[in-house]
C-alpha cells in the first residue's frame, strides 16, 4: 500500500475555522434573477440615452486605450462632476466605483477597535453590513412608525455611542423620505464623529447639503450616478473637507474607476440636460404613480422624494409572489425590519411599465 502523504494525512482546513464568525452569519447581498421580468426592483432609470449620445459613447468605447491603466484620480472627470454637480473647488473630491466602495473606504478607514457606526432603521443595508464586515459596532436607531426621524432618540444615541461614523441617507433608502433638514442641522452639530449624507436620490429630491460643506468640518456628501441611468457604469462620488478625503484616498483601491467609465460619464455629463430632462418625467411620473397606488382599496403609500414608491399592502410577501408570476418584479421588504412589515418597494419607471405593475398589481388582490 502506498503510504500517506503529509497532505492527505494533513486535517482539511474549513472557512469555519479561518472566517470570522460576524462573517459567516452574514448573508450575501441579494440580486434578484430579472431576466424575462418588468424590472422595477433596484431603482433604475428605465430610460436610455438618446441615439445621437449613444453614438458618441459608442465611438469613445471605441477609441479608449483599453489596454492602459485609466488615470488614477480621474482628474478630468472630476473637474466635469464638480461643474455639473456643483460641488464647491475647494472641497476635496474622490471618486468611487459605485458609492458602495466608498461607504467600504470609509469603514475600513474609520475601523479603530471600539469604533461605532451608526445609522437610522431602515436605511440602506450596506451601511450596518459593511460595518460588520469590517469588524466595527453597528447601532441602528429606529426611524418612528411613520417613517420620519427621531431626532431626539438619535441625539440620546449619538450622546451615548459617540460614533465615529454616522450615514445618513437623504432621500432614506427604501423609505424615500426625506429628514427633517433642522433635525439633521442638530444632529450634525451634535455628532463627534464624521457625518456622511447619502444623496443618491438628489436628483429626485429638489435639495442638497452640497452647499453646505465647509461650513460644519466633519459633514461628507456622497453621490451616484446610477440613479440617474448609468447604474451599468458603477461610477459614486465623495465630497468634503481635503483634511478627510486625502486619508480616505489611502484606501481607494488603484484604477477603481475604469477607463470606459471615466470616458462615457465625462461624455454624457456634458449633456447633463438630457440626464435632468429624465429625472423631471420620472418626477412626474411618480405623483401619478402615487396617486394611483393611494386610490386602491387597502393600499397605503408612503411620501417619496426618491424614484421609487414604499407602499404597504396586508399580504405583502403573497402579493409579491403574485406580481413575480405576472412578470413583474418589485421588492419584498416585508420582514426585513420590524417597522416594513407588509411592505413593498417599487420602482418608478415609464409609463408602460407603471402601467404593467398597476395591472399586475391590480390582479392580485
Amino acid at each position: 500500500m502506498r503510504p500517506a502523504t503529509a497532505r492527505e494525512t494533513r486535517p482539511a482546513v474549513s472557512p469555519e475555522a479561518l472566517i470570522r464568525p460576524e462573517v459567516l452569519a452574514m448573508a450575501a447581498y441579494h440580486v434578484a434573477d430579472a431576466r424575462g421580468m418588468v424590472k422595477l426592483d433596484a431603482m433604475e432609470n428605465p430610460y436610455r440615452l438618446p441615439e445621437s449620445l449613444r453614438a458618441e459613447v459608442a465611438k469613445l468605447a471605441a477609441e479608449a486605450a483599453l489596454n492602459r491603466y485609466p488615470d488614477p484620480g480621474g482628474a478630468e472627470l472630476k473637474r466635469r462632476l464638480r461643474a455639473v454637480m456643483g460641488v464647491p473647488e475647494d472641497m476635496g473630491l474622490m471618486l468611487g466605483n459605485g458609492s458602495d466602495e466608498i461607504i467600504q473606504v470609509l469603514t475600513l478607514a474609520l475601523a479603530q477597535p471600539g469604533a461605532v457606526v451608526m445609522s437610522v432603521e431602515p436605511s440602506f443595508v450596506m451601511y450596518r453590513m459593511l460595518a460588520v464586515a469590517a469588524g466595527l459596532q453597528y447601532v441602528g436607531v429606529p426611524l418612528r412608525p411613520d417613517f420620519t426621524l427621531d431626532g431626539d432618540a438619535l441625539l440620546a444615541a449619538i450622546e451615548r455611542h459617540r460614533p465615529a461614523l454616522l450615514w445618513l441617507a437623504y432621500p432614506n433608502n427604501p423609505t424615500g423620505n426625506l429628514f427633517d433638514r433642522g433635525q439633521l442641522e442638530r444632529v450634525l452639530d451634535a455628532a463627534p464623529g464624521v457625518v456622511v449624507i447619502d444623496e443618491a436620490y438628489h436628483a429626485f429630491a429638489g435639495t442638497s447639503f452640497l452647499p453646505e460643506l465647509g461650513r460644519r468640518p466633519n459633514l461628507l456628501v456622497m453621490r451616484t450616478l446610477s440613479k440617474l441611468g448609468l447604474a451599468g457604469l458603477r461610477l459614486g462620488f465623495l465630497a468634503g473637507p481635503a483634511a478627510w478625503l486625502d486619508e480616505f484616498d489611502k484606501l481607494r483601491l488603484p484604477y477603481n474607476v475604469n477607463v470606459l467609465t471615466q470616458r462615457i460619464c465625462e461624455a454624457v455629463l456634458a449633456h447633463a440636460d438630457v440626464l435632468d430632462a429624465q429625472a423631471r418625467a420620472l418626477i412626474e411620473a411618480r405623483g401619478e404613480l402615487s396617486a394611483a397606488l393611494a386610490a386602491m382599496p387597502g393600499v397605503t403609500v408612503f411620501p417619496s422624494a426618491a424614484n421609487f414608491l414604499l407602499f404597504r399592502v396586508a399580504g405583502a410577501p403573497a402579493v409579491f409572489e403574485g406580481l413575480k408570476a405576472r412578470g413583474v418584479l418589485i421588492k419584498n421588504l416585508s420582514g426585513g425590519h420590524p417597522l416594513l412589515a407588509d411592505c413593498l418597494r417599487v420602482t418608478v419607471s415609464s409609463p408602460e411599465e407603471n402601467r404593467a405593475f398597476l395591472d399586475a398589481l391590480q390582479a392580485t388582490r
